[in-house]
């Protein structure tokens, strides 16, 4: 059973920033998808290339796998509200230049794809500032049912979008579903600058760029849950990706419908996406991460199997309504272990690595999966991309199982200060900590074994090296010692990362220890 969330799904609405940007990115995506399918279509008309129709998917996607990790750095040292408003500016720009020549003109394939590209960098830089102020806007046990609105939003936009988008093209081109966007980022805007958020550099003021981007990478790389989700986003997104890359192929080629066609496809995705969003809350009180993971992977895998060889619209339809309920269990999930999981520190870091595996998985699936549909046929790339995400749900389950234990992430500054008589700078390092323990010789196996999950907390919050050693000459003592890049970084460790669940680790182990522990720091010795 999964006790990660409590309530209704819905009951963060009740708070009013969360409700005001809800809403006003609810705006935004419907109009994106607005965006998408004029975009799709335009080049479908023009091209009728599987391969380039995909493209769209590519080039929206790619600025995130580019610069997503760059953005997170970026999220999590500067005013988040600013970096968002930044974000929507440059996107306003990209869209406002694809409306406007398209309406003379003046817009072919390689301009859409050039365009889409500048709005999926603003998306890049906007993405993970966006993850990462949830847990400012809604109590800490509120983040997963936070998590599924925003799985909500994704995919209620997905249900009106595409059906708007694809009326509006039908009637008026695909310019006035561009300008349509264009205003969606003065929407968000607005709501922006109605919420009063105050950055907290603390003590220590903000982390430079690429320390920053180090210690996000050292955190991922020594967090086992962390990477567990990781690892399945890898397994189901690229193949997944098929589906949202080829759909506009079936809907033409093997469907016979338009336009407004291939927008109601969308729309089945998106209400079964909502419809499963408000079954959330029995799954997570009833079923396991795991459970959801590999059904939801299942579920979708059969339906774009389904998908690939029925000529049915209506049955087409009815199927695409499943997968949307099986993205929205998986995504959300994902989302919401990612979301409680990282600690606040390094969060939008954190997010920024999912995200750019999302995206890259995305990017890379949908233009793999348009070539293989031109290469062996739309039906055939349809169901390879089924049987293996099948097989990666599958693979992760048995492999890689997240555990659904709450993890505190609550700030926790217990490290006393250092005693010291020479006062470093900031940048003197590296930095070695050593901390000698006795421990009696009946719990010396149980030492070892929590020292290891102690070592991950050291490497997580800043520790470039750690290891542990035992005395020849007295076996009962042990010597922890880790390299930190500098002073600056080892007071980080002490004032901004370490979490409740920090300490309860270093508490489990030094409970196993015989007498008070003596910790010495040593600096560079230069003359």
């Amino acid at each position: 059973m999964n006790d990660t969330a409590t309530g209704s799904v819905w009951q963060p609405l009740q708070l009013r920033i969360f409700r005001t940007l809800w809403l006003a990115q609810l705006v935004s995506n419907v109009s994106s998808w607005m965006q998408t399918v004029g975009a799709q279509w335009l080049i479908t008309q023009e091209n009728g290339s599987a391969s380039l129709v995909a493209l769209v998917q590519t080039a929206a996607s790619l600025p995130v796998l580019l610069f997503g990790i760059l953005a997170g750095a970026l999220a999590d040292i500067v005013d988040r509200r600013r970096l968002l408003l930044l974000s929507q500016a440059v996107m306003f720009v990209a869209a406002g230049l694809l409306a406007v020549l398209t309406a003379l003109g003046q817009m072919n394939a390689s301009g859409v794809l050039l365009l889409t590209f500048l709005l999926g960098c603003g998306n890049a830089l906007m993405t993970p500032a966006w993850q990462a102020i949830q847990p400012d806007l809604v109590p800490r046990e509120q983040i997963p049912n936070a998590a599924s609105l925003n799985g909500v939003n994704m995919n209620l936009s997905r249900a009106v979008g595409p059906a708007v988008g694809g009326l509006l093209v039908a009637l008026a081109g695909p310019a006035a579903a561009f300008a349509v966007n264009a205003l969606s980022f003065l929407v968000t805007s607005a709501a922006l600058f109605t919420w009063r958020y105050r950055a907290d550099a603390g003590p220590l003021g903000a982390e430079r760029v690429l320390p920053a981007l180090r210690a996000g990478h050292r955190y991922v790389r020594h967090a086992p849950r962390v990477r567990r989700v990781l690892a399945r986003t890898v397994l189901f997104v690229p193949a997944a990706a098929a589906l949202w890359a080829l759909l506009p192929v079936v809907a033409d080629r093997r469907l016979g419908l338009g336009p407004g066609g291939y927008g109601v496809l969308l729309g089945a995705v998106g209400a079964g996406a909502v419809a499963g969003a408000m079954l959330l809350s029995y799954v997570r009180g009833h079923w396991s991460s795991n459970a959801a993971l590999t059904g939801g992977g299942v579920l979708f895998a059969a339906a774009m199997a389904v998908l690939a060889l029925t000529p049915s619209p209506w049955l087409a339809g009815a199927v695409l309504v499943l997968a949307g309920v099986a993205w929205i269990a998986v995504l959300s999930t994902l989302n919401a272990q990612m979301q409680v999981t990282t600690s606040g520190w390094v969060r939008a870091r954190a997010l920024a690595v999912y995200l750019t595996i999302f995206s890259g998985g995305m990017a890379i699936g949908s233009a793999v999966w348009g070539a293989l549909a031109d290469g062996v046929g739309l039906v055939p790339a349809l169901l390879l991309a089924a049987a293996l995400t099948a097989a990666g749900s599958l693979v992760a389950w048995r492999r890689l199982g997240i555990p659904d234990t709450r993890l505190d992430r609550s700030l926790s500054v217990h490290w006393p200060a250092p005693a010291m008589v020479l006062e470093p700078g900031g940048d003197d390092g590296p930095v070695l900590v050593t901390v000698e323990y006795r421990v009696p010789r009946e719990r010396a196996a149980e030492f070892v074994a929590a020292m290891r999950d102690f070592g991950l907390s050291r490497l997580r919050t800043g520790a470039l090296h750690w290891d542990l050693y035992r005395s020849g000459a007295d076996p009962d003592v042990y010597l922890e010692t880790f390299v930190v890049a500098s002073w600056e970084e080892h007071l980080r460790q002490h004032s901004t990362r370490l979490t409740g669940s920090d300490r309860a680790i270093e508490e489990r182990a030094r409970s196993l220890v015989a007498e008070p522990f003596r910790v010495s720091h040593y600096l560079p010795a230069r003359w």
